[in-house]
């Protein structure tokens, strides 16, 4: 299964929906690709749902953390959402958990940035 990603936007806030595995090679390029672009268009404030997302190797963690840091380093924000139990674990395991704010509802995402 390959990477798929639309995004779309609530209130000034973009939501990236993923689908497939975000693995060495497509699915991390494509993720990389997608933050830059959306920085580039003046969108800071992203929020990734996960719900898709059956699969994460160590590069697609790594993309994560990039577009954290670009992101942060550009005063912007990235949260994730809607993490299957596969990729909470990894989060734990990784200790990445405490990094992201994560969320398990849309709503709470995207008000999360008006606090």
């Amino acid at each position: 299964m390959s990477f798929k990603a639309v995004s779309r936007e609530i209130g000034g806030v973009t939501v990236i929906d993923m689908d497939g595995r975000i693995t060495l090679g497509e699915g991390g390029t494509l993720l990389r690709d997608l933050i830059r672009e959306k920085l580039d268009g003046g969108h800071k404030k992203i929020v990734m749902n996960l719900a898709g997302i059956n699969y994460i190797d160590s590069t697609g963690l790594g993309e994560l953390v990039s577009g954290y840091r670009l992101l942060k380093s550009q005063g912007g924000e990235l949260k994730l959402m809607n993490l299957n139990k596969k990729v909470s674990d990894l989060l734990q395991i990784t200790r990445l958990y405490a990094v992201f704010d994560i969320h398990n509802d849309e709503a709470q995402a995207v008000a999360s940035f008006h606090t």
